[in-house]
C-alpha cells in the first residue's frame, strides 16, 4: 500500500507485533520440518495446518500494507509459498480486488466471492461447500481443483501474465521442496499434515465472514469472540472492522470494533458469539443458499 493511504497507522515505519508473527511462523515451520519424525501424525497435522494457515493471515497483512512501509520488504515476508498452490502475486492482486469490489460477494464481480451464478459446475458443487463440514472436509480439494483448472484456461489466454505470476513462485516452491528433501519430509506428507489442515482452518475463517444479502450493504460479519484462532487468524475475524479500516494493523482491530460495535450492530453488521455458535449452527445445515440472489429469478430486482 502507498504511504500516503490514510488507512496506514500513524505510528512507527515498522509493526513489531507483525515482525514478531512473521518470526514465530517461519521459524515454527522450519523447525516442526526439521523434526516433523519425531511428532505424532494427528500433532504434525495440528501444528502443521495451523502454521500454514497462520502464515495465510501473516499474507494478508503483508498486502494491506504491513508490516513496514516498504512494499518490497512486506512482499518478501508474505512470498514463501508454504501452500505450494497459490502464487502470492495473484493472492495479492485478488484480495485487493476484493477490497475495491463495489458488490462483494457477487461472483461476477468479487474475485473472492464463495457464491455462484447458477451455472456450470460451480452449482453442482455448491451443496459440498454449504455446510461447514463439508467445506472443512473437501473444500481444500475443491478450492484447489478449481484455481488450477482456472490456471490452466487462463494458460491459454495469457501466458505471458500466467509465466510472471508462476515463475517467482515456483522458483519458491523448488526451494521448499529442495529443503523438504533434505529434512526426509515426503511430499505426501506435507500435503496431509501441513496444506490440506491449513485451507481448511483459512475456510473455517472465510466460511461466514460474507453473505450475500439484496436487502443491505453490510455483507461482512463478526466472529466476536474468536478465542485462539483470533490470534491465528489476526483478528480478521472481525470483518466488519477490517473491511471499513483495511489498513489498520491486525493488533489494532479489537479497539475499533469495540469503539464502533453498536454502529456496526445498527447498520446490520452481522455477529457470532464465537467459532463454536458458527460450528452448532452450520456444521451440517447450509450457511445459506450458494446461488448468489442477484442470479436468481425469485429474489433477483
Amino acid at each position: 500500500m502507498p504511504r500516503s493511504d490514510p488507512q496506514r497507522r500513524a505510528a512507527a515505519a515498522v509493526d513489531w507485533p507483525t515482525i514478531a508473527v512473521a518470526i514465530v511462523v517461519y521459524g515454527g515451520w522450519l523447525a516442526l520440518t526439521a523434526w516433523h519424525a519425531l511428532v505424532p501424525l494427528p500433532i504434525l497435522m495440528l501444528l502443521g495446518g495451523a502454521i500454514v494457515g497462520w502464515q495465510g493471515s501473516l499474507q494478508h497483512e503483508t498486502i494491506h500494507g504491513h508490516p513496514t512501509d516498504r512494499r518490497l520488504l512486506n512482499d518478501m515476508i508474505g512470498m514463501p509459498p508454504l501452500s505450494l498452490y497459490l502464487p502470492y502475486a495473484m493472492y495479492r492482486r485478488s484480495h485487493l480486488a476484493h477490497h475495491g469490489c463495489g458488490a462483494i460477494t457477487d461472483p461476477a464481480a468479487d474475485p473472492e466471492s464463495r457464491y455462484h451464478a447458477g451455472r456450470g459446475v460451480a452449482r453442482r458443487l455448491a451443496a459440498v461447500q454449504a455446510t461447514l463440514i463439508g467445506q472443512l472436509l473437501f473444500g481444500p480439494a475443491l478450492v484447489v481443483g478449481r484455481f488450477l483448472a482456472g490456471e490452466i484456461g487462463r494458460m491459454r489466454r495469457a501466458p505471458g501474465a500466467v509465466a510472471r505470476d508462476w515463475l517467482p513462485h515456483l522458483a519458491g516452491v523448488a526451494l521448499l521442496l529442495a529443503w523438504l528433501s533434505h529434512v526426509g519430509l515426503p511430499i505426501g506428507t506435507y500435503l496431509v499434515a501441513f496444506i490440506y489442515p491449513g485451507i481448511a482452518l483459512t475456510l473455517l475463517r472465510s466460511y461466514a465472514e460474507h453473505r450475500a444479502d439484496l436487502a443491505t450493504t453490510a455483507h461482512a460479519a463478526i466472529v466476536e469472540r474468536g478465542g485462539p484462532f483470533a490470534l491465528l487468524f489476526l483478528n480478521n475475524n472481525l470483518h466488519v472492522a477490517h473491511h471499513e479500516r483495511p489498513g489498520l494493523p491486525w493488533y489494532r482491530l479489537p479497539a475499533y470494533h469495540r469503539a464502533h460495535r453498536d454502529r456496526f450492530v445498527a447498520e446490520g453488521g452481522r455477529i457470532y458469539r464465537g467459532y463454536g455458535e458458527v460450528l452448532r449452527r452450520f456444521a451440517f445445515r447450509a450457511h445459506d443458499d450458494l446461488h448468489h440472489p442477484a442470479y436468481r429469478p425469485d429474489q433477483a430486482a
